[in-house]
């Protein structure tokens, strides 16, 4: 079945029961413990995606495992929580890269004008590019 206007395919609580390997009584229980929430047409039926097809399947795997119900609420949690833990420090590490670069390009661009200081105001320096004549010059006061 498929619902309007997307290419996602859906299931009725039948087709997903038994793609899960489940009981289609089952599928409700998960769903009032909260370990799955299939999604309602406007006419209020359950349908599901092939995500939580797939994640039925995990819940099947961890109880032939033998963990109950509650075992598996935590198992689900903590895969939840390492999965965005992973996810932040890949963004973190993409982000560390990027400031590398930059701080990389901010270093080459400053050893290019590597001695090329040029006298200003009271005496303060500044760096100024290579192409920029360095120019001193005497007034009455002493030097620039």
């Amino acid at each position: 079945m498929s619902t309007r206007g997307t290419q996602e395919r859906v299931f009725l609580i039948g087709i997903a029961a038994e793609l899960a390997g489940m009981h289609p009584q089952t599928l409700r229980v998960y769903e009032r413990r909260g370990l799955i929430t299939p999604r309602r047409t406007a006419r209020n039926t359950r349908v599901y995606s092939e995500r939580d097809v797939a994640l039925l399947r995990r819940i099947q795997e961890l109880s032939e495992a033998g963990l109950n119900l509650a075992g598996v609420e935590r198992v689900l949690d903590l895969e939840g929580r390492l999965a965005r833990a992973e996810r932040r420090c890949r963004d973190l590490r993409d982000e560390m890269d990027r400031m590398r670069e930059d701080h990389r390009r901010d270093l080459a661009a400053a050893r290019a004008a590597r001695g090329q200081l040029v006298v200003t105001v009271r005496g303060e320096t500044a760096l100024a590019p290579r192409h920029t004549p360095v120019v001193r010059t005497r007034t009455t006061r002493g030097t620039i």
